[in-house]
């Protein structure tokens, strides 16, 4: 018959110490090992040690579910327990339970032991609820020797230790979710980073940068080492990112140095790690870029910068594939991707002896050159675009286009910063904008310049009146989509007048409406 355990606690069964000494275990377990199972089979270990245990279980409610099943188990073969159906009460009620003798209980059934087997043993099944912040979350339950009298110092001890169980429970669950959360975040930040740097984000229609585009494609599932050579500014990063997102690797990390932005002496820690007390203010060990870069890419920047002696360190680590940190002596294999960067003519560089010759062949097995912005000035008016959106997102400014005036300084400068410097030009002039367009006076000064635009009007003043009411009638047009009346209103004129300068301008209303339709 199944008892629910009440039973009076006698003073003469109770031991301190030994409670004492349990926790203190417990607690020691705990704080060896990170390893759930292995700290919560240590703790039955103990009950079987010091409290007589002969078998123990913890059995733990599914959240999803509703359901349980038990998790770990000291003495039991398989996941069966002989209790179930005694742990499922307690689970439900949260009492307690201590049957003096399970022979005599017809809910505890021990398919592993013979017909009377049980009786003959003489075992006693105790069982406590498991409970987090007041909320029965599973059950620890022990087979112990029977005896005469009751069982409340060793159902005491049980609940003592089912409070650890279940911090160590919570614990781990929290771990756990936080542990989904960065894996789900990273997931994510991936499939983002992917998306950011898509090869269809590298903007431009001309044939040069279709060519790029052609390249990223027959390189990036490969393994082959890429050396992208072109002027400052011309997207070289933006297509490193292209090929490591679009690559095997792309699960992998992706790490960028600038070997121009570092001094000599801090290069090769920078690179291949050092070893602590290597040299002075080496205060810890620390791993370098390639040794962060395994499994993945590693983007060098500025290569072209890199001294003679770490020229022929980079060169034995991308021939043997294992680096040594600074001070080491034990050689380090790493698994990296070299994507190699510089806006210097290698090639020259090799002639005049200032660039090993071996180094520019193991980078130089997948050249990309990447066009500057004078080679493809066709392509302004689409980057310009592509900038304007952004930027006008970013601010929050209702700027949908830029101005004729403004296209044509753009068109006319000869960009030595390249798409870097055109970007940095479209930021600030949408900084500047208040109404719905870029004029040209929100260009940067040097635009505005006739020494370094080579826009720099020459002519009468009339001349210069007539071409800036040129511009104003083009702009309305564009706005009202060659329609002349819309024109009209918008210049606060009417459509007689504006027929007339559409005429002296040899303007064609229709090549509006065919450009804004398309």
């Amino acid at each position: 018959m199944l008892h629910l355990c009440r039973m009076k606690e006698s003073k003469a069964d109770e031991n301190p110490e030994l409670h004492l000494q349990i926790l203190k275990e417990v607690t020691a377990a705990l704080s060896e090992s990170s390893d759930l199972d292995a700290t919560l089979t240590a703790i039955l270990r103990l009950l079987k040690k010091h409290a007589g245990m002969k078998r123990g279980a913890l059995s733990l409610i599914n959240p999803a579910t509703g359901d349980f099943g038990t998790e770990i188990s000291e003495g039991f073969d398989g996941k069966n327990h002989p209790g179930e159906k005694i742990i499922a009460m307690v689970l439900k009620s949260g009492r307690p339970v201590a049957i003096p003798s399970v022979g005599d209980e017809p809910l505890y059934l021990d398919k592993h032991l013979p017909k009377g087997a049980l009786k003959k043993e003489k075992i006693a099944f105790l069982c406590v609820a498991v409970r987090y912040k007041g909320k029965v979350v599973g059950a620890l339950s022990v087979d112990m020797a029977s005896k005469s009298g009751s069982f409340g110092h060793e159902l005491r001890l049980l609940e003592i230790i089912s409070t650890v169980v279940a911090a160590a429970l919570h614990a781990h669950r929290r771990k756990e979710e936080e542990k989904e959360r960065l894996v789900n975040e990273n997931r994510q930040m991936k499939a983002e980073m992917r998306e950011r740097f898509h090869v269809h984000n590298i903007v431009g229609n001309d044939k040069r940068i279709l060519d790029v585009y052609e390249q990223i494609h027959q390189v990036a599932e490969s393994d082959a080492t890429v050396l992208l050579c072109g002027e400052t500014g011309t997207g070289k990063e933006l297509v490193a990112n292209a090929i490591h997102y679009h690559s095997a690797r792309a699960q992998g990390p992706m790490v960028k140095i600038n070997c121009a932005a570092l001094p000599e002496n801090l290069i090769e820690s920078e690179l291949f790690g050092h070893e602590k007390g290597s040299f002075t203010g080496a205060f810890e060990t620390k791993p370098g870029r390639f040794e962060l870069a395994d499994g993945g890419t590693l983007f060098m920047d500025e290569v072209g910068e890199l001294s003679q002696l770490a020229q022929s360190k980079l060169l034995r680590a991308i021939q043997e594939r294992e680096i040594e940190r600074v001070g080491g002596k034990k050689p380090i294999r790493v698994n990296v991707r070299i994507i190699a960067a510089t806006n210097r003519d290698l090639g020259e560089m090799v002639t005049r002896g200032r660039f090993r010759h071996d180094l520019f062949y193991r980078l130089n097995v997948f050249p990309i050159y990447l066009p500057s912005l004078r080679e493809r000035r066709s392509d302004i008016p689409l980057l310009t675009d592509f900038f304007l959106e952004k930027f006008a997102k970013r601010d929050h400014k209702p700027i949908k286009r830029v101005a004729t005036s403004a296209i044509d300084m753009l068109m006319s400068y000869h960009w030595p910063g390249n798409v870097r410097e055109l970007e940095n030009c479209i930021e600030r002039a949408v900084l500047l904008a208040k109404a719905g367009a870029v004029q040209a006076h929100h260009l940067p000064p040097t635009l505005q310049t006739a020494e370094a635009s080579s826009t720099g009007f020459k002519g009468t003043l009339k001349d210069a009146v007539t071409a800036y009411e040129k511009d104003l009638v083009s702009d309305a047009l564009k706005s009202a989509r060659g329609n002349l009346t819309k024109t009209a209103r918008l210049l606060g004129s009417t459509p007689r007048i504006v027929a007339y300068k559409v005429k002296q301008f040899e303007l064609d209303p229709e090549a509006y409406t065919t450009k804004m339709s398309k």
